[in-house]
């Protein structure tokens, strides 16, 4: 059985970090920087180096691959919505609404989580078709998963539609927990992993943002049925993306809670208890990554959960 929590995370660091212009019809949260394009970018450049540094310090295991060059691709900073991986050894590929967000899906960052890190993939499980049909689902920001329970909950939006959820989940073989979210004018919420995130004994959301009450009402009651404890937030702490941290584990076993710094002051003193009680809080300033890009730390996170090849050396100096 898959565990909910992974020990390590891909991050891919930028080499032209800008604001996406064919993103920002669907997300309500970029775009809100000055500055030139060369000052985001060094910026976004301290900021993820900043991430990297505070999640090693916690034990958690970052491989970080550079983007390129050419293709640009102004919002790699995001892996996690063009793959995730699971503990059978699958990875999957993911249909993106953006054209210049589809050349991030890379082959070569796949082979080498196997040829330099030594992670077993047994198959790779291509959405990516759908977006011939103009149908959409971009990873772990479409989906928010309860990897032990095999649910994926998912607000829908033009960036996650039910054919391509619908796919994944007969392939993955996931219960699908799927509901509508909207900001406070009403807007249709992009992703799923802005306003929750599921954690091994804790889940995070803001339920004022589902928009019908038999959903907001089924959404909770599965989160609980699942036995954990639901922490509610605001559309003030959503609009901070409190709704977009991540909880991985330590390599002493222990919870690390990754979250930025924004979302952690608007967090009040009840839920930073809670959190604190769950595990270690790690927050970063990333301030024009959140305002430039629409992301926030959860995003830049892709979680590793392939199996190691049992060849690798370093598995066999293990047993």
């Amino acid at each position: 059985m898959e565990t909910q929590l992974a020990s390590t995370v891909l991050m891919i660091r930028p080499v032209r970090f800008e604001s996406n212009p064919m993103t920002a019809e669907s997300n309500r949260f970029q775009g809100k920087t000055e500055g030139s394009t060369e000052e985001q970018h060094e910026a976004a450049l301290k900021e993820f180096d900043s991430l990297v540094v505070a999640l090693r310090d916690k034990g958690i295991t970052v491989i970080v691959v550079d983007d390129t060059v050419e293709p640009h691709t102004p919002d790699s900073i995001f892996p996690n919505n063009w793959v995730s991986f699971h503990g059978d050894g699958r990875v999957v590929l993911y249909p993106m609404e953006a054209e210049n967000r589809r050349t991030e899906r890379r082959m070569d960052v796949i082979s080498e989580l196997n040829d330099e890190h030594g992670y077993a993939v047994s198959e790779i499980v291509d959405l990516s078709p759908h977006e011939l049909h103009g149908h959409y689902l971009e990873g772990t920001g479409s989906m928010v998963l309860d990897r032990v329970n095999h649910v994926a909950y998912a607000c829908l939006s033009s960036r996650t539609q039910l054919d391509p959820l619908g796919d994944f989940a007969q392939r993955m073989e996931y219960e699908v927990v799927a509901f509508e979210a909207v900001d406070r004018e009403g807007v249709p919420i992009y992703h799923t992993n802005v306003l929750m995130n599921i954690g091994e004994a804790l889940a995070v959301i803001c339920d004022e943002a589902i928009a019908r009450d038999d959903q907001r009402e089924a959404v909770l009651q599965r989160m609980r049925e699942s036995g954990r404890d639901v922490i509610l937030l605001s559309y003030d702490q959503l609009d901070a993306f409190a709704g977009n941290m991540l909880e991985l584990r330590g390599e002493d076993g222990h919870r690390v809670v990754a979250m930025s710094q924004q979302a952690f002051d608007s967090l009040n003193d009840e839920q930073r208890a809670a959190l604190d009680e769950n595990g270690d809080i790690v927050s970063v300033p990333i301030d024009n990554i959140e305002a430039s890009a629409g992301g926030s730390v959860r995003c830049m996170l892709a979680e590793i959960h392939l199996p190691k090849d049992a060849s690798d050396p370093d598995e066999k100096k293990k047993k």
